[in-house]
């Protein structure tokens, strides 16, 4: 025989009526039931405890020591129950901890000066960030949001754009005066092109020349994971770098980096996505707050 499924938390609820109600016709009103049926409920409770809770009289209930017991520790479980459903409720003020991962670029460029604004908003929040420009598993590495670069394969994951910025080759003055100054596609040939260790959506550098695009191999003495590093390599003269736009326009108003073959550039932007797992349920709100946040403030141009 199929065994009954039991709804503990329904009938501690009825139970804790019955109690501070002071009767089963009292508790019935406000369970929306009937007294007999509130009788039963509490028989039968009562049997699978293998103990009495409340002695029966015509005037009034009084409790048994064990019903006095699993009164009290009802009525903790009851709060912790609510309190579970409040903190997990997307109507909730956000509250709890974020794990975002990010690229140290827009970390450092974009995401660095809008902290203050968001934690001030959700002070009930609390950020873990992990800046890596390595794709990670969101699951295996238990993070809320990730931000991502370049074109979105078809995955799992739910997809916020943040915009897109164009590529730009630069240099340091440093290096160009060491170097000379490429100004043709083939004078890199003769140049150390710093870049990325790791797979990208496209291997080298994109030009344009009289309408075709020309892929030109990234060949350096140095090669790295993360692209702030690539940018500090680049302002520190070890050779010429290909980096998103965004991350480099101050140093290149500021004379640090001096932007290279214009003229060859393709029309070609690099997109950003803030991305999280879809499981088909409401996000906590959380997350909702933070996407929300990062797609109305965190534009990347």
């Amino acid at each position: 025989m199929a065994r009954l499924e039991v709804n503990r938390s329904g009938e501690m609820e009825v139970f804790v009526r019955v109690v501070e109600l002071g009767g089963f016709t009292a508790a019935a009103r406000a369970s929306h039931m009937t007294p007999s049926a509130v009788s039963k409920l509490i028989a039968r409770l009562e049997a699978r405890l293998g103990a009495r809770l409340v002695n029966r009289s015509t005037r009034k209930l009084q409790l048994t020591p064990e019903g006095c017991v699993f009164y009290e520790r009802s009525t903790r479980v009851l709060a912790d129950l609510n309190e579970a459903e409040r903190s997990a409720s997307t109507s909730e003020c956000p509250t709890g901890r974020i794990r975002l991962n990010t690229s140290a670029s827009f970390g450092t460029h974009i995401l660095a000066r809008l902290l203050p604004e968001f934690l001030a908003l959700y002070p009930d929040v609390t950020l873990d960030i992990v800046q890596t420009d390595a794709v990670i598993d969101l699951l295996e590495d238990r993070t809320d949001v990730a931000i991502r670069a370049g074109p979105m394969k078809s995955s799992s994951l739910v997809a916020r754009k943040l915009g897109e910025t164009p590529m730009m080759i630069v240099a340091a003055p440093s290096y160009l005066k060491t170097a000379g100054t490429p100004k043709t596609i083939a004078d890199l040939e003769d140049h150390n092109r710093i870049g990325f260790n790791y797979a990208r959506a496209v291997e080298g550098w994109p030009f344009k020349i009289e309408g075709e695009t020309i892929i030109v191999p990234m060949a350096g003495s140095v090669q790295t994971s993360d692209g702030e590093a690539l940018r500090r390599l680049a302002l520190s003269g070890v050779g010429i770098a290909r980096l998103a736009a965004f991350t480099v326009r101050e140093d290149i108003e500021a004379g640090r980096l001096i932007s290279l073959l214009e003229p060859f550039g393709t029309s070609e932007k690099e997109a950003f996505h803030a991305v999280y797992v879809g499981q088909g349920g409401p996000l906590p709100s959380r997350v909702r707050a933070l996407l929300d946040f990062l797609a109305e403030n965190a534009k990347v141009q």
